[in-house]
């Protein structure tokens, strides 16, 4: 096994090697290494740090590459990124794409403009039309301008909404989607071979003017989907420190919202995100400072993006109090207003495109191909498609089946989402990822999903409501849901796994006072195969209770996803059936604690 198989490969070393690199291989590494800053922090380190840096690779997966900044193959730096694009780029060759387009962008974190230059001049050497985004910007223009060029890949340096000690390697293949496997692992050993990355050629980027046309059409888009009203209602909104601000405040305007209030100490990118302690609406505390200013200007609606704006959550006031909604109550708005406009504009004889019931004269772009899903409707091609993940909560299937679309659950990610079949009109994930534009990106984007909150918002205000009144209407019409996260972190991996065996020994039981049963993906041949468990089932009042159990891909945790719902109610008895409800949820939140601590909810 040479040098560089072993540190690309970690898992095939022999086991006693598998934590330890040999003096050799750290030779090797340092002298390929072709920034002489990253060389020199390797030279310096004390000799335990040394073999630390050494004792594990950055894997190249579904998602690409995602890790620390620093030097060594086990962190994002310029020979990691080197080595990862002339792998990638071999790959594309194999298959076909020889002098293919690339599209590659940037987000404003650490390193980003040394990883991108990396990578479009190491596509350039391969002989690929490279369409750089030479300015920091949004994930979701990747996304787009590989559907509309018809790019053979696209390329996007961000680590999102990771620590600002982070960056990564984010690609999408034909049709603008996230690779799934066997690519992921084709391309990894394509990385393995590259040579040392001082060796790997690089040449001059000619200025592409398509690259222009990107941002320019992704607005245009924008405009078609959502139109123009001239809107009263008053927006408060934060990139998070990240890159979306510029183009979500160009969005909103063409769009008719020009009271818009950005909070002043996030607007601008930063990539050490000072005033927060993880870049990620979905944090505690990450959203205060925009609450704040919600508050104090009397807005309509407040909006937060993730660093790389793919992902967006919003904000209203709920029960008389601001908060920020769960991307289940986002996704049960967007559901129910994608799929009402839909059948509205169908009922007056207008031709739609795939969303939102928008006119769209244009030719839709290629579909990606079917991957792992389960249909809860009809699968039929003319139905229209919503889709959301395994641990997402119910509301979606049930505003499908009232609108007769078909619903779809996926593995987690937008990597299966998108997959889940045609015409896919929406889809989402928990973790605030909204698809509302399936024919321009095939991925989450915050842009478009602001842009359509601030819709929603106006349209209701017009009737003098707000969305906390949306939401009430959800529950009137599909039942009232409550959830919440519960996440376990842990030291070792083994830790998991023992909690996962004891979760699979108790198949059926009671948790919060619910008789449930469950249900193991990990058994299961219709392509949800995963290790996640989830138990379900109803008490004697006709409440509903889910308790999806699984590891998580990125971080040492066992997360706990929980939702109670009811059955469609009286809006005069809402705040009475959601105490009720909150009850339940409080007691399964209590048994999962205990299980935690060893003992059992279940059995």
């Amino acid at each position: 096994m040479t040098t560089r198989d072993r540190l690309a490969h970690p898992e095939h070393r022999p086991p006693e090697e598998t934590a330890v690199a040999t003096s050799a291989e750290i030779s090797e590494w340092i002298d390929g290494d072709p920034d002489p800053q990253t060389r020199a922090e390797l030279r310096s380190l004390p000799k335990d740090e040394l073999s630390r840096r050494f004792g594990d690779t950055l894997h190249f997966g579904t998602a690409g590459l995602r890790g620390p900044v620093q030097a060594g193959p086990a962190g994002m730096n310029v020979a990691t990124v080197t080595r990862a694009t002339d792998g990638l780029a071999r790959w594309l060759i194999e298959h076909g794409h020889r002098g293919a387009t690339v599209v590659v962008g940037r987000d404003a974190r650490h390193g980003s403009q040394a990883f991108f230059a990396a990578t479009t001049e190491v596509l350039a050497a391969h002989g690929f039309a490279v369409v750089a985004l030479e300015e920091p910007g949004p994930t979701p223009l990747v996304a787009f301008g590989t559907r509309l060029l018809g790019a053979a890949a696209g390329i996007q340096i961000t680590a999102s909404h990771n620590p600002a000690s982070d960056n990564g390697y984010k690609v999408y293949l034909e049709h603008g989607a996230q690779i799934v496997p066997p690519a992921d692992s084709e391309i990894e050993s394509a990385i393995a071979d590259s040579a040392p990355a001082v060796d790997i050629a690089r040449a001059a980027v000619p200025v592409d003017p398509r690259a222009h046309a990107i941002p320019e059409q992704y607005l245009s888009r924008l405009a078609d989907r959502f139109g123009h009203r001239p809107s009263q209602l008053r927006i408060a909104l934060t990139p998070m420190h990240g890159v979306g601000g510029e183009i979500a405040l160009q969005a909103l305007h063409q769009a008719g919202f020009h009271d818009v209030h950005v909070v002043a100490e996030q607007a601008d990118p930063d990539p050490d995100f000072p005033t927060v302690a993880f870049p990620n609406p979905e944090e505690n505390g990450a959203t205060d400072l925009l609450l704040d200013l919600a508050e104090s200007i009397h807005a309509d609606l407040a909006i937060a993006l993730d660093p790389d704006a793919d992902r967006c959550s919003i904000g209203a006031v709920i029960d008389g109090r601001w908060r920020m909604l769960t991307g289940d109550e986002t996704g049960g708005l967007f559901g129910e207003a994608i799929l009402s406009r839909r059948e509205s504009a169908a009922e007056a004889g207008e031709v739609t495109g795939t969303t939102a019931g928008a006119v769209d004269d244009r030719a839709p772009v290629p579909a990606v191909s079917t991957g792992p899903a389960v249909s809860t409707g009809p699968a039929v091609s003319t139905v229209p498609v919503v889709a959301t993940t395994i641990v997402s909560g119910t509301i979606l299937a049930a505003i499908a089946q009232a609108h007769h679309a078909r619903h779809v659950r996926t593995l987690t990610g937008f990597k299966w989402l998108v997959r889940a079949g045609e015409p896919l009109v929406y889809a989402y994930e928990e973790a605030i990822g909204h698809c509302v534009d399936p024919d321009a990106v095939r991925d989450k984007d915050g842009i478009s999903a602001a842009v359509f909150a601030a819709t929603l918002a106006h349209d209701a205000a017009l009737a003098d409501r707000g969305i906390a009144d949306l939401l009430d209407d959800l529950a009137v019409a599909h039942g009232l849901r409550v959830g919440t996260q519960k996440s376990i972190r842990v030291e070792q991996h083994r830790q998991i796994v023992e909690m996962m065996q004891r979760l699979r020994a108790n198949p059926s039981g009671t948790i919060g006072g619910v008789d449930v049963t469950m249900n193991d993906y990990a058994r299961r041949d219709d392509g949800l195969a995963t290790d996640a468990v989830e138990f379900s089932g109803r008490n004697g009042s006709g409440m509903g209770l889910r308790v999806c159990a699984r590891p998580s891909g990125t971080e040492p945790k066992l997360k706990f996803y929980l939702e109670v719902s009811s059955p469609p109610t009286d809006r005069s008895v809402l705040s009475t059936v959601r105490d009720a409800c909150r009850l339940v949820l409080n007691a399964a939140v209590r048994d999962v604690t205990e299980f935690v601590a060893g003992s059992p909810p279940v059995g």
